[in-house]
């Protein structure tokens, strides 16, 4: 049974911390938020970005009881890789996605390299 949107803690939301293009594309697929506080669930990323205020909204979205997933484009995620990997908390899932102008590499995704060492993979 389908939990009740808009209810606290039922995780319906995603976050999203990218670049413009990214943030964009998930903004007109609909999954844009602002609460009632004008606190929002994306971070647009760019070269004046800090690397604080990236780690400020990573924290903010892992512990907020309305998100279920935060997206991260994997380049922005190596500059806080340390805060991504010592992420343990099952929700929200942290996923690594790629941007358009840095590909994907499974090498530096957390979350894969510790499902390979729990089935014993390199």
């Amino acid at each position: 049974m389908a939990a009740k949107s808009g209810q606290p803690g039922d995780g319906s939301l995603l976050a999203i911390i990218g670049d413009e293009d990214t943030v964009t594309g998930f903004l007109l697929a609909g999954v844009g938020n602002v609460d009632l506080r004008k606190k929002t669930n994306f971070l647009v990323v760019n070269e004046k970005t800090s690397v604080k205020k990236i780690e400020d909204s990573f924290k903010e979205y892992t512990n907020r009881d309305d998100i279920a997933i935060v997206l991260i484009n994997q380049y922005i995620a190596d500059m806080i890789r340390h805060q991504v990997a010592n992420y343990m908390k099952p929700v929200p899932a942290i996923l690594e996605i790629p941007s358009k102008e840095h590909p994907y590499d499974p090498s530096k995704d957390s979350i894969l390299r510790r499902v390979k060492i729990m089935f014993g993979g390199d």
